[in-house]
């Protein structure tokens, strides 16, 4: 994952929770893409607008977590920890934190995750290139497999990488990802993940975040 994300976190649960003996099957949502493609803000939006028109639970989480683990993602990042501890600190988060979305899911949530093990293996993918080549995604996949649950859609919004920069220029603080350069090996990464898993649905995220949002919810109404 990679950090993958603004680096913050953020978990929320609806109040408007179905009342039944036999709670309805769970789904999961992932929102990827690249720094300054808007998936916070839109998943943030998808949550807001199911939480108003379902009467079921809906979780919206991210990663890092919120966890321990997910502050020790945060610290390593912040101390500039190597490629490989930071990638299996990532991984450790994520162990941690796919047990809790398991347990919403067999509640019958509709959980909503702001990254999720994509990001690792496009982030940390770039990262560890120089160091494993080509190679490197396909060790990033062996480690996240076993602790991963696959999500029944991963919503990857994608914009240029310079246009992601443009975005992220009125940040006070950047993080090391941030260098367009970087990003372009992100996005080449995303691009061949989502070629090669059918549950990916690549979203143009060059419309506003309101075409974005209906795009999104359209795809996860007809799913559910």
């Amino acid at each position: 994952m990679t950090t993958e994300n603004d680096l913050t976190t953020r978990e929320r649960v609806s109040s408007d929770v179905q009342s039944e003996a036999a709670p309805p099957h769970g789904r999961f949502y992932v929102f990827e893409g690249i720094d300054g493609a808007g998936k916070s803000t839109v998943a943030r939006r998808v949550f807001e607008k199911l939480t108003a028109s379902m009467n079921r639970k809906v979780v919206l989480t991210s990663e890092p977590s919120d966890s321990w683990l997910g502050d020790c993602v945060r610290r390593s990042h912040r101390e500039g920890v190597s490629p490989t501890c930071e990638t299996l600190l990532f991984v450790a988060d994520r162990a941690d934190h796919t047990e809790r979305i398991r347990k919403w899911l067999e509640n019958g949530a509709i959980v909503l995750s702001d990254r999720y093990y994509a990001s690792t293996l496009a982030y940390q993918g770039a990262a560890l290139k120089p160091f494993l080549g080509e190679k490197s995604v396909e060790w990033l996949k062996s480690l996240n497999d076993p602790v991963v649950i696959h999500p029944d859609m991963t919503f990857l919004l994608l914009i240029p990488p310079e246009t992601g920069m443009k975005r992220l220029s009125g940040r006070n603080e950047r993080t090391k990802f941030e260098k367009v350069g970087f990003l372009r090996e992100v996005d080449r990464i995303y691009r061949d993940l989502a070629e090669e898993d059918e549950t990916f649905v690549v979203i143009d995220a060059s419309g506003t975040i309101d075409e974005v949002t209906g795009t999104i919810l359209e795809a996860i109404k007809s799913n559910i």
